[in-house]
């Protein structure tokens, strides 16, 4: 193998040049490819001693990449973060920079585009499945269900469903 922490540093910095990684994300490349826990240990600490590994940067741009980009909800997004093995406090205050209004407009944006699709549909079902999409996505049933009669109201005035 070679010296583990070279072998471990070369690993890392093949990692990180396609995207940021979490540290935990790293680690366990590394375990999986055989580098011993401590030659790991050495060069992540050193890694985020000198800034390639950033889980709070990483965490900042994964929240402001997920939210604009796929409309993704507070919840969803710490889960996601916890998932890459984001400490949670790291996780709490990348999330905080999501407020309520950019939520409430991610989840607007997100019916609209598909509302249209479903133009044939019954009210009902087209509540059920808009407010099923949301959900996935992380939203709760209040805002939801909020976002989903303004859209639908929207597109047919007068109607009550």
């Amino acid at each position: 193998m070679g010296d583990p922490e070279s072998v471990a540093r070369g690993i890392c910095l093949r990692a990180l040049t396609g995207a940021p990684k979490t540290r935990q994300q790293l680690a366990e490349l590394l375990k999986k490819r055989g580098v011993p826990e401590d030659a790991a240990t050495t060069v992540l600490d050193r890694f985020t001693e000198v800034g390639l590994i950033d889980d709070a940067a990483f965490a900042r741009a994964w929240v402001s990449s997920r939210q604009s980009g796929r409309g993704l909800a507070r919840r969803a997004l710490s889960q996601e973060l916890r998932a890459k093995g984001v400490d949670p406090e790291v996780a709490a205050e990348a999330v905080e920079a999501v407020d309520d209004e950019d939520e409430r407009a991610a989840a607007r944006k997100l019916v609209e585009r598909r509302a249209g699709s479903m133009s044939r549909l019954d009210r009902a079902t087209a509540t059920r499945r808009l407010m099923g999409m949301l959900a996935r996505k992380g939203y709760n049933g209040g805002l939801a269900a909020a976002v989903v009669r303004e859209v639908l109201d929207s597109l047919t005035p007068g109607v009550d469903g």
